[in-house]
């Protein structure tokens, strides 16, 4: 697919999606904030860690530590022992070096711009993305192996190496996060991603996207 003929098909996608995404949206608390500290600690949780199970988690960080302040200056333990239930216990030192980071290098205010965001510490490209049109509003594109995994199907992609990195995927994401409602395109997104288009068990025949999927009619 050329660039040329991706943009009309990857406006309809978005239409699509968003008129889905008005009656299916999953309800979180971090997609009821505008504060891109408060949406960015989400996003370091949610990294390789289900939405329903960093739900209860984030609302007692939050309240502990509501802004890079007071998580910054923190005491180590409690940290650790608030975040342990999500596992992964690799990634707890991130929280206190990023909210440290964010009030030394840019006077306690996150970033808004991609480069900027990705010199903190455990945030790459979709986190980034994530915040800025989360939290900023802007017209910033995202891709994780979810949103990889629709492009591919949807346009019938084959890719080489990791999909989230390939060019191509990255390319239509940033199409597809441009225009109005980026916010709700994106998390529409990831909803569907998880509530149809999932990695295992896709639910095709219903799907309301199949009669426009590659991946579907090459099956069907």
């Amino acid at each position: 697919m050329n660039q040329s003929d991706s943009f009309p098909e990857i406006a309809k996608l978005r239409k699509k999606l968003l008129e889905w995404f008005k009656d299916n949206k999953r309800d979180y608390p971090w997609r009821n904030t505008e504060d891109p500290y408060k949406v960015l600690i989400a996003e370091l949780m949610l990294r390789r860690t289900k939405a329903d199970q960093v739900k209860g988690v984030y609302e007692q960080f939050i309240n502990e530590y509501p802004d890079p302040e007071t998580l910054a200056s923190a005491s180590k333990k409690k940290v650790e022992k608030m975040l342990y239930p999500l596992g992964l216990h690799w990634r707890t030192p991130a929280f206190q070096l990023v909210a440290k980071e964010i009030k030394k290098k840019y006077n306690s205010k996150v970033p808004e711009d991609r480069e900027s965001l990705k010199t903190l510490t455990g945030v790459g490209d979709y986190v980034a993305g994530a915040v800025l049109s989360g939290a900023y509003g802007k017209e910033e594109w995202i891709v994780d192996t979810n949103v990889a995994r629709i492009f591919k199907r949807y346009f019938g992609l084959e890719t080489i190496k990791e999909s989230r990195r390939d060019k191509q995927i990255i390319n239509l994401a940033r199409i597809y996060a441009t225009g109005h409602k980026t916010k709700q395109a994106n998390l529409a997104l990831l909803d569907f991603a998880a509530l149809v288009c999932s990695a295992l068990k896709p639910a095709c025949k219903s799907c309301f996207l199949n009669k426009c999927c590659e991946f579907y009619n090459r099956r069907n």
